[in-house]
């Protein structure tokens, strides 16, 4: 990622005060997370030169969000009033370079199909509308914007049929990779008598090596001994794992903690982000059960977010 912090203008109409509202709460977040952004609400004063000031902010951004609202598309398609007017400056910088990625269409009270337009109609768009899940696409959108991928592409292994005859099956991996989740959230089913214990969940600085032991069919031990866990604690206020509003206020002071089942253990690794772990099921080969396994539902918190409230 770079040093120098990418400078991203906004494009928007201004359909209505709650919309004007909604995109300076957006710039302003992305300007405390090292973007700097070109605004009209801030940058432009009474008496500016409104045609310059699009041209200069279009021609010197390093990336240009559309605010595509049902509005704005009508205004682009159209090519009226200041949204037509950055259209035709966008559409001259994209025929030079087709291939750009410097637009990125955020679509929000929009129910057009498509809702992009015409001009954008091509480009990936990331959507806005819901805002439930406007934490998961803030730190989707930036990610993107500072050049970080959400989801790392993982690094590519051996042809498992490279040194074997096609009659013989396959070399298939036992090894660590097979006890990995990647995904922001979901459910779990894992043998911790392998793997010396660990799950890893999430990816990137997102990515939390769990370690859990056997406790009894009733509870199970999790520990903060890998080195990208910071802290465990456990949460017993609440039931769900979006009932947690702050993660932060749970007591870490142990290097272990042993949760029964239907109780949520949080975590927090070294990057500083919160992952919640729900205990739904659990067996002991001490206690009469076939196998050691535990089942776990878990979400990641986005943005290092303490709250995990807007998560389904």
């Amino acid at each position: 990622m770079s040093r120098t912090p990418p400078k991203v203008f906004i494009s928007y109409s201004h359909d209505t005060e709650a919309h004007k509202d909604w995109v300076l709460a957006l710039a302003t977040r992305l300007v405390a997370n090292g973007v700097d952004v070109v605004l009209d609400q801030w940058d432009l004063t009474l008496g500016s030169d409104l045609p310059r000031f699009m041209e200069s902010g279009l021609t010197m951004a390093h990336r240009v969000l559309t605010v595509c609202t049902e509005s704005y598309v009508a205004k682009a398609n159209a090519g009226v009033r200041g949204v037509g007017y950055e259209k035709m400056i966008l559409t001259a910088q994209l025929m030079q370079d087709m291939s750009s990625d410097r637009i990125i269409p955020v679509i929000r009270n929009n129910a057009l199909t498509p809702p992009v337009p015409t001009f954008l109609s091509s480009r990936v768009y990331i959507d806005f509308c819901d805002d439930l899940s406007y934490e998961a696409r803030y730190a989707e959108l930036l990610r993107d914007i500072h050049g970080e991928q959400i989801k790392p592409r993982p690094p590519l292994g051996k042809n498992p049929f490279i040194t074997y005859p096609t009659a013989q099956p396959p070399l298939i991996s036992f090894g660590a990779e097979r006890y990995v989740s990647p995904a922001l959230s979901g459910k779990v089913t894992f043998d911790y008598s392998n793997n010396n214990g660990r799950f890893v969940l999430g990816a990137g600085d997102m990515a939390f090596e769990t370690a859990w032991s056997r406790g009894g069919n009733t509870s199970i031990h999790a520990y903060n001994d890998p080195p990208s866990i910071r802290s465990v604690a456990l949460a017993l206020d609440v039931r769900e794992i979006s009932d947690i509003v702050d993660a932060s206020i749970y007591d870490s002071s142990s290097r272990t903690r042993s949760p029964q089942l239907g109780e949520i253990v949080i975590w927090q690794n070294t990057a500083g982000y919160y992952l919640a772990t729900r205990v739904e099921e659990l067996k002991s080969r001490e206690h009469g059960s076939s196998s050691d396994e535990i089942i776990f539902t878990y979400a990641i918190a986005p943005s290092k977010s303490c709250s995990f409230a807007s998560i389904a």
